[in-house]
């Protein structure tokens, strides 16, 4: 993966573009990603982790019950 600021991807959380390269603003960009299409998915693959972390705090939690 490039370390290039210029060439890396980034999702635009406020307007759902995906922009390459340094940006003025950053409060609403999550990234950065190796390529466009990395960004594009960059919620799915959000979604995908939260759920796995959620399902992995319900195993945790429920070692706790007794």
């Amino acid at each position: 993966m490039t370390t290039d600021p210029d060439k890396l991807w980034y999702y635009d959380l406020s307007t759902g573009e995906v922009s390459q390269g340094r940006q003025v603003s950053t409060f609403d960009r999550i990234g950065p990603y190796p390529d466009r299409e990395s960004a594009q998915h960059a919620l799915e693959k959000a979604r995908e982790r939260t759920e796995a972390a959620d399902a992995e705090d319900r195993r945790w939690n429920e070692g706790w019950k007794d």
